[in-house]
């Protein structure tokens, strides 16, 4: 099966992680879709001029960051078939970059108020309801990414010492304090509603066959989901949204960039500087007043 070729292709020779497969597929599964659709894949025929239109017609309808994530994701799978002698060239090179500023952006979030209420409109009477508000308040509470929540595992969860283990990027793992609230959320999640199945991973499918998700993107789904459903008028309804308001809601109430930056688990303290941009009124004490018509600067 070519996912799972050019998964192991990533861990093993590339080094990466199981996350970042699962991160890229869903762009590499489009392009090959709409490049020979019912069609078989001859991956000798692909060339250069199949690459721009795929680009262009997609990197707009995404976040600068998300444009750049795709474009990782072909060249990543463009050397992969290149190195099994599936094409004839490295078509890698022919993939365009795309300009991103750092930091141009402003971190898109809701106030905790409206955290709290999307948590809520999960309907916790049922078990997709009881499994997808587990999964809400992991992002919420911790700030887990789409892909972490996916990738966690029923042996990451140490009762005894309320800890989770966190498979993050590049294969790091780090250890996150188990809140109660979460905790017995998780709880209740896997001791009621979780159907019995082989696989080891936390959240898995609640229709047969039961196995664990495919990738982040059901993750971001039932979050999109359930913002619709509460009928909250957010700036975006993907799974960073809850992340984002959590890094948000800490520096309002004081936490440094040091303390944000341990708890999302940034490699590089750059990663935390965009919170900066929502500190309004740090900001606001450092502004120079725009001096009046004919007054000193």
């Amino acid at each position: 099966h070519l996912k799972i070729r050019y998964e192991d292709y990533l861990l093993k020779e590339r080094g990466l992680s199981t996350v970042t497969g699962s991160r890229y597929w869903p762009y590499i599964r489009r392009f090959l879709l709409e490049r020979f659709g019912k069609k078989p894949m001859r991956f000798c025929e692909l060339c250069p001029q199949d690459i721009d239109p795929f680009l262009l017609s997609h990197a707009h309808e995404r976040t600068p960051k998300a444009a750049q994530l795709m474009v990782s994701a072909m060249r990543s799978f463009f050397r992969f078939l290149f190195r099994y002698g599936e094409t004839k060239r490295d078509l890698s090179t022919a993939v365009a970059t795309v300009a991103a500023w750092r930091l141009s952006e402003v971190p898109k979030y809701i106030k905790p108020e409206e955290v709290e209420s999307l948590l809520e409109s999960c309907d916790r009477t049922t078990s997709v309801g009881r499994r997808n508000y587990s999964i809400l308040l992991l992002i919420a509470r911790l700030g887990l990414r789409a892909g972490e929540v996916v990738a966690l595992e029923l042996g990451d969860i140490n009762w005894r010492a309320s800890e989770l283990t966190i498979r993050g990027k590049g294969q790091f793992c780090d250890r996150l304090p188990l809140p109660q609230s979460v905790g017995e959320a998780l709880a209740i999640y896997l001791k009621n509603d979780r159907p019995k199945c082989s696989t080891r991973r936390v959240f898995v499918r609640m229709r047969a066959p039961y196995r664990g998700f495919k990738d982040s993107t059901t993750v971001s789904t039932i979050v999109r989901r359930t913002v619709e459903k509460s009928g909250l008028n957010t700036p975006s309804k993907g799974a960073h949204l809850l992340r984002h308001s959590l890094a948000t809601g800490m520096l309002r109430k004081g936490a440094s960039m040091t303390e944000i930056g341990e708890l999302l688990r940034h490699q590089s303290p750059n990663s935390t500087e965009i919170y900066a941009k929502v500190d309004i009124e740090g900001l606001r004490s450092i502004v120079r007043i725009w001096p009046e018509k004919g007054g000193a600067i």
